[in-house]
């Protein structure tokens, strides 16, 4: 719960799997952590980039993973639908297909 409880911030989103939802909810800690410690994070950045580290590198490929893991997920949302769609139009005789 430690990644979840100290991403928790004013105007933050925080997307997580069901399982660790329910754990956060179990017994995660719902204060606000993401600007506690600021020293250590800002030397820690420092050092990452002492030792040679692109954070842009990173943070850009965060970021093109995490949309493309949303975007993969909406697409097997919408073939679900489209899946349940189907079979709906299929038990019902007479309903027309508009497709």
């Amino acid at each position: 719960m430690l990644y979840v409880d100290s991403l928790i911030g004013k105007h933050t989103v925080n997307t997580m799997p069901d399982a660790t939802l329910e754990a956060f909810l179990d017994h995660g800690n719902a204060t606000t952590a993401v600007n506690t410690d600021l020293d250590q994070a800002e030397q820690a950045i420092e050092a990452i980039i002492n030792a040679g580290i692109s954070l842009t590198s990173i943070t850009d490929k965060l970021l093109s993973d995490g949309v493309k893991a949303f975007a993969d997920s909406f697409e097997l949302l919408l073939d679900n639908i489209e899946g349940k769609r189907a079979q709906l139009l299929k038990s019902q005789p007479g309903v027309a297909n508009t497709g």
